[in-house]
């Protein structure tokens, strides 16, 4: 019997072992899409507790708690830091096969040399041991942690209308680790809340230091923020959108619909698609022009628990897949943008793994010769980052594109100490293809063996160095 997670954790033969340790393991990491608070990063944040580090802001982990059977007061609610951590320790054994079991253990092993499984009986004296270290190492911070993964560059997710004081802080004192802004406007297509709309509107407006009366000037003050964004370095922009879109309007439309928004008025489903339409597009025209790289994430089903909605707001554990027919409007989409010559470099996320191959063919559409790889399938994402997602998408991006030009994973995290799914990541890519040389399926000799390591090393790493040339 296997030991778990020893040296060679999912690594299932020798030749998947000497990928991982010679090629993959020691290489940097470039997180370029992930949630980390820049505030924290600017301030070099120490953490109270593991309580704080680890279940603030996770809401994978407060799902499971809640499926668990643990009271809310336990996980958002008002106990002490170490009664959740106990409830997560109680969580845990029955975690098993979810990858929260494996992260979980990779954090305590990679960030505390941790090696004792996270129960009811060890629980105290891993909150302890790690609550010690925060307190008392230096390493122990939000830029500690960061060093400590060998992180070289992270990605935040900003809002046009935020100031990027952090980011210049972070750079002004010379930070070795470099952190970038990327552009997420989604609530500048979100009309369908006029009033949440209308006060995002006077945000933007100040942002951008003028008056907002009309969509020329809403249009206008988005300009400006995006000309910001980058000069503070950012090259990338993320979308996070149900799905692509496929109306027919014209801009009379579209500004009607803006000036009703801005009056109070409640738009038609039909006017909120045309609205998103047209913005998605006018923001691909933007990163076109600045050269960026543009990602949309698609497919989540959010805010479903109306009642935890009220108590919680967003991003607290009640999103889940979702369920639409978008191949069409995406190729429409991605075509609009390919007939007028404004097709940037893209990466799409599916979140329901049924669209799998149909992400997997749609990426060659659009390839024109210009750049390797310049559509990409990006990795598992949500609710598919783990074992079998992550397998699945690297399957379906073998047989129906090229592997070799991937690039690569990221954390799409909160939490300082997610760094270790990039190892997971690589360990799992290590695994499929030593499995496929131990079968005879790929050679592994002369030429061949140079290329397959180098493979490896780029999907790890200088593929995403490469495509987004920071």
């Amino acid at each position: 019997m296997k030991s778990f997670l020893d040296e060679n954790f999912l690594l299932e033969n020798a030749t998947a072992q000497e990928l991982f340790h010679e090629q993959a393991k020691a290489l940097p990491i470039i997180d370029y899409h992930c949630h980390l608070d820049p505030r924290m990063v600017a301030e070099n944040h120490r953490f109270r507790s593991i309580t704080e580090l680890w279940l603030g802001g996770d809401h994978y982990k407060w799902r499971a708690m809640r499926t668990n059977g643990v009271p809310e007061r336990l996980i958002t609610g008002e106990a002490s830091d170490w009664e959740k951590f106990e409830a997560w320790a109680k969580t845990m054994p029955y975690c098993m096969r979810n990858p929260l079991y494996h992260w979980t253990h990779l954090e305590l092993k990679t960030a505390f040399g941790i090696t004792k499984l996270l129960n009811p009986q060890t629980a105290r004296e891993i909150f302890d041991e790690t609550n010690e270290r925060l307190q008392n190492d230096p390493n122990m911070t939000a830029r500690g942690l960061m060093r400590h993964y060998g992180v070289e560059l992270v990605c935040t997710t900003d809002d046009p209308v935020d100031d990027l004081r952090w980011h210049k802080q972070v750079k002004d004192e010379g930070f070795d680790i470099r952190m970038l802004p990327a552009w997420r406007p989604d609530k500048a297509m979100s009309v369908e809340n006029p009033i949440a709309f209308r006060g995002y509107v006077a945000q933007l407006a100040k942002a951008a230091d003028m008056e907002i009366r009309s969509f020329q000037d809403f249009t206008d003050a988005l300009e400006r923020r995006h000309e910001y964004f980058h000069a503070m370095g950012s090259r990338l922009s993320d979308h996070g959108i149900n799905e692509f879109y496929d109306e027919q309007y014209n801009e009379a439309e579209i500004r009607t619909i803006f000036n009703d928004a801005l009056a109070g008025k409640q738009p038609t489903e039909e006017d909120v698609r045309k609205f998103k339409c047209h913005m998605l597009y006018f923001f691909a025209v933007q990163d076109n022009e600045a050269g960026w790289t543009q990602q949309f994430h698609y497919g989540a089903m959010r805010n479903n628990n109306s009642r935890m909605m009220q108590a919680l707001g967003p991003d607290t554990g009640y999103d889940s897949i979702g369920q639409s027919q978008t191949a069409l409007a995406m190729s429409h989409f991605f075509n609009r943008l390919n007939e007028n010559g404004q097709l940037t470099k893209t990466i799409i996320y599916n979140l329901n793994p049924a669209d799998n191959e149909m992400v997997a063919t749609m990426l060659g559409n659009f390839q024109d010769g210009s750049v390797p790889g310049k559509i990409q399938w990006g990795s598992g994402w949500w609710f598919l980052d783990q074992k079998d997602g992550i397998e699945r998408q690297l399957n379906a991006l073998s047989a129906l594109g090229l592997l070799s030009r991937f690039v690569g994973m990221l954390t799409d995290s909160r939490s300082f100490l997610s760094y270790p799914r990039h190892e997971y990541f690589r360990r799992i890519l290590c695994n499929l293809v030593g499995r496929d040389i131990e079968r005879g399926e790929l050679p592994f000799e002369g030429f061949e063996q140079e290329r397959i390591k180098q493979m490896i090393k780029d999907i790890s790493y200088y593929n995403a160095k490469q495509y987004f040339n920071f």
